[in-house]
């Protein structure tokens, strides 16, 4: 948890995607951990080519580094499971810039997913579960210059599908479009993701709850028992798929938003288009991840949310 949150806690211009990545990197050296940096050759390669997260990074000075730890346990392994956490390690907006006053200031945070994916990796290393689990974090930044994509532009994600950029602030789910078919190659029993995504999901939920949406009934439970022995709240929502229509593009697959109503469950059903079979969660911890406390200035920052949860699900 003192990882997740020094990672979230640290000002963006020293977690960038390359630190996040030295940082994964000496984690596989001190606690035996398997590694895989990709480079943005390699993610251009991969499959049909990981077109959407390629396509957020692209304004960046700053490489993108798509990060894949691995934890194997001695003996044969229970169960395979991968932990997506996106890892925008600073979010602009693109040229739908945050304006003065949006909290544009924070948006070093946006990368608490991965920062929780990275601090269990590093509680899991320790505890050695008999559960293999694959750490995936694609680290980039959505940033503005004469290389940023457009809104209007159509993007292709790894599994051809296609999406058409209504919103450049919509990023995390364009990054996390290519990394999720990226998980479910690695034929895992199950993939949770966790990210910083909607507003929305803060204004239905408030700050202390995070949002859930599953496929998978028996998954769902395994989260939630995980959950309420961590001490960390989470609150199920529902996967409407009659949502997805306000999702529908006249020129792509898909837009990467949609109308305002339901803004967090949308973002769901976005993401749900790049998972094909595996059991499939999507936890969005926008509000848990940092604290703004009305008690004063010493009790904001960085909460570590949700390390225990996860870790607690690995292990049981």
């Amino acid at each position: 948890m003192i990882l997740a949150r020094e990672l979230v806690n640290a000002p963006a211009n020293e977690v960038t995607p390359v630190t996040m990545a030295e940082t994964a990197q000496q984690l596989a050296t001190d606690y035996g951990l398997e590694i895989k940096i990709m480079e943005e050759a390699d993610c251009a390669q991969f499959e049909q080519g990981m077109g959407a997260y390629l396509g957020v990074g692209q304004a960046s000075e700053i490489p993108p580094k798509f990060i894949h730890l691995i934890y194997k346990p001695q003996g044969t392994a229970k169960r395979k499971v991968a932990i997506v956490g996106k890892s925008l390690t600073f979010d602009s907006g693109g040229l739908n810039l945050k304006p003065s006053g949006s909290g544009i200031e924070t948006m070093k945070m946006d990368m608490g997913g991965g920062a929780a994916t990275l601090g269990a990796a590093k509680a899991i290393a320790q505890l050695k579960p008999d559960t293999e689990v694959h750490f995936i974090c694609a680290a980039t930044e959505n940033m503005i210059s004469g290389k940023a994509m457009h809104p209007g532009d159509i993007l292709k994600a790894a599994n051809g599908k296609t999406i058409e950029v209504n919103n450049t602030d919509a990023e995390g789910r364009l990054t996390l479009a290519d990394a999720l078919v990226y998980a479910e190659t690695l034929e895992v029993d199950a993939i949770v993701d966790l990210a910083t995504l909607t507003g929305a999901c803060i204004v239905a939920l408030g700050n202390d709850i995070a949002g859930l949406w599953s496929t998978d009934d028996a998954l769902t439970a395994e989260m939630k028992a995980a959950a309420e022995s961590a001490g960390e709240k989470f609150w199920q929502l529902p996967m409407e798929e009659k949502y997805f229509e306000g999702l529908k593009s006249q020129i792509a697959d898909m837009k990467n938003t949609g109308p305002r109503a339901g803004g967090s469950i949308t973002a769901a059903l976005f993401l749900k288009q790049f998972i094909k079979d595996t059991p499939w969660m999507h936890l969005d911890v926008a509000g848990p991840v940092w604290a703004e406390s009305p008690g004063g200035i010493n009790n904001k920052g960085a909460t570590g949310f949700p390390v225990r949860t996860l870790v607690n699900w690995v292990s049981n």
